[in-house]
């Protein structure tokens, strides 16, 4: 059975019943999560959560997710392609890391593996909208809508394809053509879904969503807009950071000392510290929180500058060029939080130059054949000064968490590689 009871505005702290349909509260336009029962979760002996380990995707959390996929009703609802359970890599051979006598770890969520399961999408946004299309089952959404810097699109596209869903997806002209090509090819051959090109960035795509497309009875489940469907999709990459399976762990539950994670809109900091805290109070796990690292690109950075202001929240910034889409993104609803969580973990947030990114990628894949992205490479960029500024210490166990594969960016890096 779900152990969600309800849904919790992030701001002033309302709750709504866990079947509304909703996107932010009403009381604060502040975003909502869902919210578990982990008093009646906890009282089980810790197998009863229905742990699978053999299920290769993030469905093997059993009672930790919205719907339990052991129990038949909610395993009705459930679409899965697949998603999840994403390789990680150890980079034994990095010198930074041998130097500071640390582990650096890579989480892959763009190519698949063999043994683990794999984003369809190749990217991370398939565990958010893989839990958003199975909500919507459960709930009788039919129309769903969403503005993208291009991943969510794609990964929109696909899942309402395949289970029968109308999509309507909004994303900027300099989407990567791979991403941009693939989502068009969709919406010629699947009837339901549709598909709007606009000039600026995602800002500007949630404009036309929210003119043209909820008046017709679309739901949006832009970053953050939905009942937080999204965040405990997300919510899936932190437990498998620290389930018993993961190689550093060896048999308990346990998370990284370090997360170095590419942040856009943020749902995926908010999922992994919802996942942590969920283990902690269940018990599960003792041992002390990561420290949360928000990478930017210096291009657009309103997380870096709210941060290093103090700032409760970002103030929206001019977009502006990096070959990491995904990171262009000049403000959020949900920023709010994530501040609170990167100081919270002790944690911090940086920018990177725009030249290291891409001179980054392309000695990654020369030195590891890595297909990582360049949100990924941002991450990697980023490892050297978060050891001046001692956010690495020795002996920490880092993982840097790729978001998705650079075959999706081509052709504009194809001359990095």
């Amino acid at each position: 059975m779900s152990y969600v009871t309800h849904l919790r505005c992030l701001g002033c702290g309302k709750e709504y019943p866990a079947d509304r349909v909703m996107n932010l509260c009403p009381e604060d336009n502040l975003p909502v999560q869902m919210c578990f029962d982990l008093e009646a979760l906890g009282k089980k002996e810790a197998s009863d959560i229905a742990y699978r380990p053999e299920r290769k995707n993030m469905w093997r959390f059993g009672r930790l997710m919205a719907l339990d996929p052991d129990n038949a009703k909610d395993a009705s609802h459930i679409f899965s392609l697949g998603e999840g359970y994403t390789p990680i890599y150890r980079w034994s051979d990095h010198a930074l890391a041998k130097k500071g006598g640390f582990e650096l770890w890579l989480k892959d969520e763009g190519r698949p593996a063999p043994g683990f399961g794999a984003n369809p999408t190749g990217s991370f946004k398939d565990r958010g909208m893989a839990m958003v299309v199975s909500m919507a089952r459960k709930l009788g959404l039919e129309k769903l809508a969403v503005p993208t810097q291009g991943n969510a699109g794609d990964s929109l596209a696909e899942y309402a394809a395949q289970a029968g869903l109308s999509a309507a997806i909004a994303m900027p002209a300099n989407t990567p053509m791979p991403i941009l090509g693939k989502v068009a090819a969709y919406s010629q051959l699947y009837r339901g879904i549709s598909l709007d090109v606009v000039e600026g960035t995602i800002r500007e795509a949630g404009l036309l969503i929210e003119e043209k497309y909820l008046p017709q009875g679309y739901f949006s489940v832009a970053t953050f807009q939905e009942p937080g469907w999204r965040i405990d999709g997300k919510k899936t990459l932190g437990l498998e950071l620290a389930e018993p399976a993961i190689p550093f762990n060896e048999g308990i539950w346990r998370a990284p000392d370090v997360i170095v994670y590419p942040t856009g809109g943020g749902t995926g900091i908010l999922g992994m510290w919802k996942a942590f805290n969920e283990l902690r109070a269940l018990g599960l796990t003792d041992g002390p929180m990561p420290r949360m690292i928000a990478v930017q690109s210096e291009a657009t950075a309103p997380l870096v500058q709210a941060f290093e202001a103090g700032l409760p929240d970002t103030e929206g910034v001019e977009a502006g060029d990096t070959i990491a889409y995904g990171l262009n993104v000049p403000g959020g609803v949900g920023h709010f939080e994530v501040l609170r969580i990167l100081r919270e973990s002790q944690g911090a947030a940086l920018a990177v130059p725009e030249a290291d990114i891409g001179a980054t990628l392309g000695r990654v894949f020369r030195k590891t054949g890595w297909w990582i992205s360049p949100e990924g490479a941002a991450c990697v960029v980023a490892i050297s000064r978060l050891v001046d500024e001692r956010h690495i210490q020795p002996g920490d166990r880092v993982v840097i968490v790729n978001t998705g594969s650079w075959e999706k960016y081509l052709p504009e890096i194809r001359h990095l590689l």
